[in-house]
């Protein structure tokens, strides 16, 4: 198993990041909060988790070893596989979904798209005992204040496809955000269309 990757980061999109080292670049698929980490970072270390199947070899990363840890404890409950635990922390940062599971607020879980009533109260019952909080989990936010409003537009709504969202609601959605608030940055973006959409 693969621990981490540092290296210098050649590409980042709010849903993949693109890591060289040792001559080689390694694609992996992250969460908003990791984007939201590396963004505007030459080089990182990113926290690695393989996914290994019969019809694909794929790589999540991770800014720490929390969001991780998070990420293990939600694919270990029925029902939610890597792509519905990176949504998940793409929607709420770890420090908001340890808070989430510890005040068993089903409400916050089921506005995560994938997430119905039932995975929501499934979600609870088998992290409450084993989600505790951890001081400094909070990710560093990142800043997209150079990217000019159509780049924000472009970038949000390659992120919402690439997450599985269709394109032509992904981009009505995006829109409607950047028309009423053009100042934000993309993750903001994109964090408020996961709760459109």
């Amino acid at each position: 198993m693969i621990e981490y990757i540092k290296g210098e980061i050649v590409e980042l999109t709010p849903a993949r990041i693109v890591v060289e080292c040792a001559g080689i670049g390694y694609e992996l698929n992250i969460s908003l909060n990791t984007y939201s980490f590396y963004n505007g970072k030459q080089t990182g270390k990113i926290y690695v988790y393989e996914v290994i199947r019969e019809d694909a070899h794929l790589l999540f990363g991770f800014a720490g070893r929390e969001e991780r840890e998070l990420f293990l404890m939600l694919t270990s409950v029925s029902g939610v596989g890597p792509n519905t635990a990176r949504m998940i922390l793409s929607s709420l940062s770890p420090a908001e979904l340890v808070r989430v599971i510890a005040d068993k607020n089903e409400t916050a879980l089921t506005g995560v798209k994938g997430i119905g009533l039932k995975t929501a109260q499934r979600i609870l019952v088998d992290l409450k005992n084993k989600v505790k909080p951890i001081e400094g989990m909070a990710a560093a936010k990142g800043t997209s204040s150079a990217l000019a409003g159509s780049a924000v537009s472009e970038e949000a709504v390659a992120a919402l496809v690439m997450l599985g969202f269709q394109k032509t609601a992904s981009q009505k959605a995006v829109n409607t955000i950047l028309k009423g608030s053009p100042a934000l940055a993309v993750e903001q973006v994109i964090k408020t269309a996961l709760r459109m959409l």
